[in-house]
């Protein structure tokens, strides 16, 4: 995928209704991109993003814990938009709760969101970019899979399963021109996190160097750029968006 618009394929942005992935979808897009974007329970924030460039876009429905739906979506939008060099996992959940008061159905549905989904969606779209040795995954980590933070197993478990997939994913596909990174943000103000405790956001922002923090915006560029030519020669990494909390 190159750095300036792409003509002869598209990326597809999960969970892009809002937040993070709803940045990201429309950076593409203005920077000349072919975008599929997803959603779960309303279409109304992808849909409003697909209009900036209804020409390059579409937006359809997964649900990440449905065992199926990766493979038939990939051939519906290659149907509509062309191959899909580009992958973005960036939809997911969380439940905020401590470990002791956490059901096994709550564990459940944020692992297998969170990394099943990844997982699913990668294994789907990596048939077409193997044959056409051409393909860049991006997926979204957390901050949380590094550090602690109380209330948060569940996703902080998801996040760093999401890491170690990115490192194996790109030692399998590397020989096969297919990059694979992470992105791992600081604190954002999004829907997701809105929930968040204080102490918990205290927690994700303590040690940042950049007093402004970070936003959605930023994040997008990171995405963009791990997506894009100028990042041929990286793959394997996990590149921090956490204005130096990390450092």
């Amino acid at each position: 995928m190159s750095a300036a618009g792409e003509t002869s394929g598209c990326v597809l942005v999960t969970g892009a209704s809002r937040g993070l992935g709803r940045a990201i979808a429309e950076l593409l897009f203005d920077r000349g991109h072919a975008v599929a974007l997803t959603w779960r329970s309303d279409s109304s924030g992808a849909d409003a993003a697909v209009a900036r460039a209804p020409e390059r876009g579409r937006s359809f429905r997964l649900d990440l814990r449905d065992r199926d739906r990766p493979k038939t979506l990939v051939l519906e939008i290659e149907r509509e938009l062309g191959p899909i060099v580009g992958l973005v996992n960036n939809a997911g959940i969380q439940h905020s709760r401590l470990l002791a008061m956490t059901s096994d159905d709550d564990w459940d549905a944020v692992l297998d969101t969170n990394l099943g989904g990844t997982f699913r969606c990668c294994r789907a779209v990596l048939p077409g970019m193997v044959r056409r040795r051409r393909g860049a995954i991006v997926n979204i980590a957390s901050l949380g899979a590094e550090r602690g933070v109380a209330g948060q197993s569940a996703y902080a478990a998801s996040k760093a399963g999401v890491l170690a997939l990115t490192r194996c994913l790109a030692r399998e596909m590397g020989g096969r021109n297919i990059r694979v990174n992470a992105v791992v943000p600081g604190f954002v103000a999004t829907a997701m996190t809105a929930e968040l405790s204080e102490t918990a956001v205290e927690r994700l922002r303590a040690g940042e160097a950049l007093r402004a923090g970070v936003d959605a915006g930023a994040v997008a560029e990171a995405v963009l750029y791990l997506l894009s030519d100028a990042a041929a020669s990286i793959t394997g990494e996990a590149l921090h968006v956490d204005a130096g909390a990390s450092a």
